[in-house]
């Protein structure tokens, strides 16, 4: 059950690192955004799906988080035309360093 908990608290996560860093601007411009955005959104219908009879035993207080998980993605606006603000030139984070690439990592270690 555990596994399950930490899947829906990193949706959450993910969720409200998105809605942040769509006001950002740079990062709200970005094609890592906008692909991890769309990835999110998949993902949760996907993990939903395959665990649907799992879903309804899990606590209120986690299944809330799932519910918050998804309004928040399907509410991000995301730009038609982004483009890849490092290779732009725009954005001067350090060489391997994304907010939202970071952020998405997490999952892989979930």
């Amino acid at each position: 059950m555990s596994e399950l908990y930490n899947q829906v608290r990193y949706f959450h996560y993910i969720s409200h690192v998105l809605q942040g860093q769509q006001v950002d601007p740079i990062c709200c411009k970005c094609k890592a955004f906008v692909n991890t955005v769309i990835r999110t959104e998949e993902s949760i219908a996907e993990w939903e799906s395959a665990h649907a009879g799992e879903i309804a035993d899990l606590p209120g207080d986690i299944r809330l988080l799932l519910t918050e998980a998804r309004s928040e993605i399907a509410t991000i606006k995301r730009p038609e035309n982004a483009e890849g603000q490092k290779k732009a030139g725009n954005c001067t984070m350090p060489e391997g360093v994304c907010f939202v690439k970071i952020s998405k990592g997490i999952r892989e270690k979930v």
